[in-house]
């Protein structure tokens, strides 16, 4: 619980100092939130601390849970997401697609954001030969999402070929390699203004 929330903390001090060199468009910064966190601490407080504390817009701030952590969210947990949800923070499930996938749900939660697993994006890598059954699915999730008035980032986008279709069948954004490797905050500043490919 201490780390997760030294990581919430960190990220959003980063993000408000980004947000502060003015950058071309609004950065919202993503931050994993382990089960334990929903389940077992005061997420909410410990949100709306660092944020008063940091100064950071809800808005610019979107927590990713996996599907374990949400589907089947009763009770307090539930309670939680609202709450944040309530408060102005994003919600995203985050490896979508490979735990309870309990659709019914996906209209009972407070979540703005699909994160479609990379599973799902390893039959687009060969042009020369892709996998149809893969991009029907990622077509039909990324409708199902759309018609229920959520975004869908496709993650492990590892190159040119694979963003395109993601692209041309509808998906939002996308989240890999071939956008960037993971690099320190300086490098991401440079990036801020000379943005990446697609």
């Amino acid at each position: 619980m201490p780390l997760g929330r030294w990581v919430l903390r960190t990220a959003c001090r980063q993000a408000r100092a980004w947000q502060l060199t003015e950058p071309p468009h609004p950065l919202v910064v993503s931050v994993n939130v382990a089960v334990r966190q929903v389940w077992d601490s005061d997420l909410v407080a410990d949100v709306g601390a660092i944020l008063a504390e940091t100064g950071l817009p809800p808005h610019l701030l979107q927590l990713e849970l996996t599907e374990s952590a949400v589907m089947g969210s009763t009770g307090r947990p539930l309670q939680a997401l609202q709450q944040l949800s309530d408060m102005g923070v994003a919600i995203a499930i985050d490896d979508f697609g490979t735990g309870y996938s309990n659709l019914a749900y996906l209209s009972r939660l407070p979540v703005s954001t699909l994160k479609l697993d990379g599973s799902f994006v390893q039959g687009f890598r060969a042009e020369e030969h892709p996998n149809p059954a893969d991009e029907t699915i990622v077509e039909a999730l990324v409708q199902l999402a759309h018609r229920l008035g959520l975004t869908v980032t496709a993650e492990c986008v590892e190159s040119a070929e694979q963003a395109e279709r993601l692209r041309r069948i509808g998906c939002d954004t996308g989240q890999g390699w071939f956008y960037s490797r993971p690099v320190p905050p300086d490098r991401i500043q440079a990036m801020i203004t000379c943005p990446a490919p697609g």
